[in-house]
């Protein structure tokens, strides 16, 4: 299946700090059978959209020119047919043995509790068997979150963690944990697995690694559920203040709930999502 994208004008942009960056969106699609989609990666030269249809899922897509190409690979978050993975909100992978997904665990009907999930998985079964039978390695309650979690690699003074970050009105923080030893715990309180932690703004609904640059960037609303927002931050700074150092906030004057935000090749060009069921795929300009 060939999706063609087709350009649309681009939406103003509000710039603060000292960073030069600009982010603009120049084409966008609809993607369906994504239920509402939560988030997007970029490995190893394919596209990664997961979402919350009957059981959470993860679709894989090749990206040529201005098409999206469905590969015709889908993966279900589930064990034994039961769905696990319900609501995926990050896939942490660098290539390395250890794989992370997030899940954020609806609690009652209000949506006012929910629960915080990491599992760990083996990325390459997944890729084979299509669901998480015999590819579920561990489940680890993110019990120290404030709420919910959205794993997401970085790189700090030559070393990998797992980044997550908070989905809220305040009080949030984005947190690194120790991928050898979050891959072995039960719960993200267990000694060893925090290793540094900063104050961040709020609404992030997930996280975007630029190692180049040695910059995160937090995917937000503006308000709840609403509005996009990109926050570039300094990692290195951030994590020495413990509180985020900002290099530049962009604003989107779009009113639908941005989830999630991926580089593609090389640094110029993204891809953005929405879990908007129509116009909830963007390529987007990064300058």
């Amino acid at each position: 299946m060939k999706i063609v994208i087709t350009i649309v004008s681009a939406m103003a942009v509000l710039f603060l700090g000292t960073a030069d960056m600009e982010v603009k969106i120049v084409a966008s699609t609809t993607i369906d059978s994504l239920g509402a989609c939560q988030g997007v990666s970029y490995l190893l030269g394919k596209v990664y959209l997961y979402g919350d249809r009957e059981v959470g899922m993860i679709r894989t897509y090749a990206l040529n020119s201005n098409q999206l190409i469905y590969t015709g690979q889908e993966i279900k978050l589930t064990q034994n047919g039961q769905d696990v993975i319900n609501h995926p909100t990050g896939i942490a992978h660098n290539g390395s043995k250890h794989t992370f997904v997030g899940n954020s665990i609806r609690l009652n009907p209000e949506g006012t509790q929910w629960k915080a999930v990491i599992y760990a998985v083996d990325w390459e079964g997944l890729q084979r068997t299509k669901t998480l039978d015999g590819n579920l390695l561990n489940v680890i309650e993110d019990d120290i979150c404030i709420q919910g979690t959205r794993p997401e690699y970085v790189q700090y003074e030559g070393k990998w963690y797992v980044a997550t970050a908070d989905y809220g009105p305040k009080s949030n923080e984005v947190r690194l944990y120790d991928p050898q030893i979050l891959s072995k715990a039960k719960k993200t309180s267990e000694a060893g697995v925090l290793f540094k932690k900063f104050s961040c703004s709020a609404w992030v609904q997930n996280l975007h690694w630029i190692p180049s640059k040695g910059i995160l960037v937090l995917i937000q609303n503006q308000i709840e559920g609403r509005k996009w927002r990109f926050t570039f931050i300094d990692l290195k700074k951030s994590v020495a203040s413990g509180q985020q150092q900002v290099l530049n906030v962009v604003d989107i004057d779009k009113s639908d709930e941005l989830e999630g935000f991926t580089l593609l090749e090389g640094s110029s060009t993204g891809m953005a999502v929405t879990s908007s069921r129509h116009q909830n795929v963007h390529l987007v300009t990064v300058k």
